[in-house]
């Protein structure tokens, strides 16, 4: 198991550094930093000054090896455009993308695993058939032509939900949230419907393919001939054995929907690390356009990794079989 752990770990680095690697070349070699940062005033000495304070004279290795450093440590430097420190500016936003990807989780869930055990245990009824077909539209419709609809559809035409922004929010020490307000659970609503309708409908197949598979397992057999009631084989016994798969596909897809969620925040004008980012591009923000992929991509990795290690720690032939591939490379 330590081997495997520090295999697993020794991936994740790898990974890291080479999205460091990448951030690193966008930070040093697209635009000018000087040239952004000082004003117009500023004359060739003051230039120069500042290229040396920022250490962009040293060599390309000595920057990397400060660059990766700094990131460590939490410190990405200085926006361009906010002129502030990038670390803030992700720390202000960050939890109203928590919470957007946190209720788009939950819907997730709560609509797709139940959508999934209807369309198994009643595949040939109508219900079930309407429900593929709303998965097949769900699955192709990009997020944010689902979004401009549910827009149209219940703030313009009927003025239920807000259209933007993320309403009235408290904050608790440096976390702001929205869910202990009105207005701020009611701008959730049409945003993280948005982000989940392409996570439902992979919960729902997901559970629908594993439903399938168990429903024909001989203990279910067996639990119907000792007359177990139908309905408590089927929601209890047979769908517990179909959550793990779930968990593990909603845990890898918490790094896609953060990463993903830009999206979904630029049509409703959500103020978090997506729109963010969106901003960072329009004006050439380096440092938080760096900051943000690595950010993004060591939630993704971390979950991933965890992932790798709760399935070793379920099943142990995991384990078994990187211990002997490393063996046969060895």
């Amino acid at each position: 198991m330590i081997a495997f752990l520090l295999k697993r770990m020794a991936n994740a680095a790898f990974v890291m550094l080479a999205v460091a690697l990448l951030a690193f070349v966008i930070f040093r070699f697209f635009g000018d930093p000087v040239e952004m940062m000082v004003n117009e005033q500023a004359t060739q000495a003051d230039r120069i000054e500042l290229r040396e304070r920022l250490g962009l004279n040293d060599s390309f290795v000595t920057q990397y090896t400060r660059f990766v450093t700094n990131a460590v440590q939490g410190d990405f430097g200085i926006s361009y455009r906010n002129q502030q420190d990038v670390m803030v500016l992700i720390k202000d936003r960050f939890p109203a993308t928590f919470e957007l990807v946190l209720v788009a989780t939950l819907i997730s869930l709560v609509v797709g695993i139940p959508m999934g055990v209807i369309t198994a245990v009643y595949r040939n009824s109508r219900l079930a058939n309407a429900l593929q077909l709303g998965s097949i539209i769900g699955v192709s419709l990009p997020s944010f032509v689902v979004g401009i609809l549910l827009i149209l559809a219940f703030s313009v035409s009927l003025g239920w939900l807000p259209a933007f922004g993320r309403g009235e929010t408290v904050d608790i020490g440096w976390w702001s949230t929205g869910l202990l307000t009105p207005s701020g659970r009611a701008a959730l609503v049409l945003p993280s419907i948005s982000l989940s309708t392409f996570q439902v409908t992979l919960v729902m197949r997901l559970v629908r393919a594993e439903m399938l598979e168990t429903l024909r397992a001989d203990y279910i057999k067996f639990a119907r001939a000792r007359g177990v009631p139908t309905a408590r084989v089927q929601w209890r016994h047979a769908l517990r054995n179909c959550l793990m798969p779930v968990i593990t596909l909603t845990g890898m897809q918490i790094g896609n929907l953060i990463a993903f969620a830009l999206v979904t925040e630029t049509v409703f004008q959500w103020p978090g690390m997506g729109m963010l980012f969106i901003q960072a591009v329009t004006f050439v923000d380096i440092p938080v356009m760096a900051a943000y992929l690595i950010i993004v991509s060591f939630i993704f990795v971390a979950l991933n990794t965890l992932v790798d290690i709760t399935y070793a720690w379920v099943d142990p032939r995991l384990r078994d079989d990187t211990a002997r591939a490393g063996g046969a490379n060895g």
